[in-house]
Formats: C-alpha cells, sequence, structure tokens
C-alpha cells in the first residue's frame, strides 16, 4: 500500500509536458500526496496556461510559492510590464480562463514552511537573507501576498521594479520595503556578508563577484538551522546539503525537471532525487 508522499519540484516555466512526464514518475496522487512548487510556473516553456491549469486542478495538494516569472505575468496582466519576445506569455493572457488563472496565481505563497519528520524546510523562489530567520521570512513574505492579494495590486507592480535599495533594514517602509522583500524572496544569487544583494551575476556559485557570495554561505545566516528549499539558478544545479536543496535543473534550457521525495529522516541523504528530462531546448537568456 503507498503511503503520502511529499515532493519539492523546481522551476516548471512553462513546460507542461515534462511536468506531466514527471508526475506520472512519482505516481503522484492528489488524494494521497503533495507537492510544493518553487516558483517560476510559467514563461519561456509552451505551456504556461496548462501548467496552472494543471496545479489549479490539484486543489491543496499542489502548494506553490512565487516566482519572479510568476510576478512578471501578473505585471504583464495588469498592463505594468511589456511582454518581451523571450516571452511565452500568450496563452495565459488570451486564454478564456484568464480570469481564473491570474485570480489562483494571486493565492500563490511568497515562503512556505513545512516540517517533515525531525526536518523543518522553508521554500522560497530564490533565496533569503542572512539576516532573516525563518518566522521573519514568513511574516515579510506575507506582506508581499497580502498585497498581491489586494485592489491595490496594479499599484504595487508598478512600484516593485528596481535594484534599490540592495540591502534590508528594519525601518523601509512603502514599496522599498516590498521590493526588497520580493528581490530577496524571487531574485537572489549572491550577497555580501552583510546582506548588500548583487543581481548581474547569474552563473554559477564559484562565479560570485568581488565581495560577494552565494547567499546561502553568508557568515551567520539566520536560516542554517532550517533546510532552505529554492529554485531560480539553474546555472547552480542540483545541490543538495543539509541546510540547502536546489532545485532548479534548467529544464526550460534544455535540461531536466527535478522532484525530490522528502525523507521523514533527517538526514538529507534520505531524499530521492526523480528527474525528467525536457524537451526544451532554449539558451539561458537571463
Amino acid at each position: 500500500m503507498n503511503t503520502m508522499a511529499l515532493y519539492l519540484i523546481g522551476d516548471v516555466q512553462g513546460c507542461n509536458s515534462a511536468l506531466q512526464h514527471l508526475l506520472q514518475k512519482i505516481s503522484f496522487s492528489p488524494s494521497r500526496d503533495t507537492i510544493y512548487l518553487l516558483g517560476d510556473l510559467v514563461n519561456r516553456g509552451p505551456d504556461s496556461a496548462d501548467v496552472l491549469r494543471c496545479l489549479m486542478s490539484y486543489g491543496a495538494s499542489a502548494q506553490c510559492v512565487l516566482g519572479n516569472h510568476d510576478l512578471h505575468l501578473l505585471a504583464a496582466a495588469h498592463g505594468v510590464r511589456k511582454t518581451s519576445r523571450k516571452d511565452t506569455l500568450s496563452n495565459v493572457l488570451e486564454a478564456p480562463d484568464r480570469a481564473a488563472l491570474l485570480g489562483w496565481l494571486r493565492q500563490q505563497r511568497m515562503a512556505i514552511s513545512l516540517t517533515h519528520g525531525k526536518q523543518r524546510y522553508l521554500m522560497v523562489h530564490a533565496g533569503v537573507l542572512p539576516s532573516w530567520n525563518t518566522p521573519t521570512t514568513l511574516t515579510l513574505a506575507r506582506e508581499v501576498e497580502t498585497v498581491v492579494q489586494s485592489p491595490g495590486l496594479p499599484d504595487f507592480l508598478r512600484e516593485m521594479y528596481g535594484d534599490s535599495p540592495d540591502r534590508w533594514h528594519d525601518k523601509l517602509t512603502g514599496s522599498d520595503r516590498l521590493r526588497v522583500i520580493v528581490n530577496a524572496l524571487t531574485r537572489l544569487r549572491f550577497c555580501s556578508a552583510q546582506g548588500a544583494m548583487e543581481f548581474e551575476a547569474k552563473e554559477g556559485k564559484d562565479a560570485a563577484p568581488a565581495g560577494y557570495m552565494p547567499w546561502f554561505d553568508a557568515p551567520d545566516r539566520q536560516t542554517a538551522d532550517t533546510t532552505v528549499a529554492f529554485g531560480h539558478w539553474s546555472t547552480l544545479g542540483w545541490l543538495n546539503r543539509a541546510d540547502v536543496l536546489a532545485l532548479d535543473s534548467g529544464c526550460v534550457w534544455g535540461g531536466c525537471l527535478s522532484a525530490l521525495k522528502l525523507s521523514a529522516d533527517v538526514a538529507s541523504a534520505g531524499h530521492e532525487l526523480i528527474q525528467v528530462k525536457c524537451e526544451q531546448a532554449q539558451k539561458p537568456k537571463g
């Protein structure tokens, strides 16, 4: 008899065929199992609308955090941001069920906390600043979620873009405060020991600019006692540490779509990685 299983899934980015193959491979049952998707559900792949429809159909059995591409879709839908030639969002924006798809997307989380067995997990799309512990991260994520779900969403989206302020301070307010939270949770790769964020470098973890490091290697990181699971960083690839699980394996760029079956054992070595090859063969464009 099959028992309940919990899976983390990396960036799908509109690759519905790969998602369906992966769900078949893990024998996913929404009546029994739960999948946690680590953001960037849409864009660059061919079937963003079908990805959203699939996940919507699973109800509470599919838990998702929002990534930068998901927020970009909301910005495009509200006329705040124009789509570019690299975007593949038209099948959502022109869908007969567009309102339902976008409404569901707005209800997703910016961060999710989970305790499984003896281990605590914190799920985000990109990263967590060194000074944030898990309760702080969830509280700040909720600030963004509240705005995304409110009538003030268009105003928020108009102020969301930008690289400054580049670091967190408790006294930040208004759009600056929300922008730092969004940038950390959906764009972060490298930061300084003091938590200053850097957004230009997009290669692997050994390509850190001078004075910066991968966010998860920052000294005295306050989430080091929790396993932080994230996507976003396809050039980083699969990373399996007791404190970090990286699951963006570059599906949309011709890599794999990855699912990690969580073990109730505290040891990360007990997790099972399941991957399917993606048909996409694009080159990374940022």
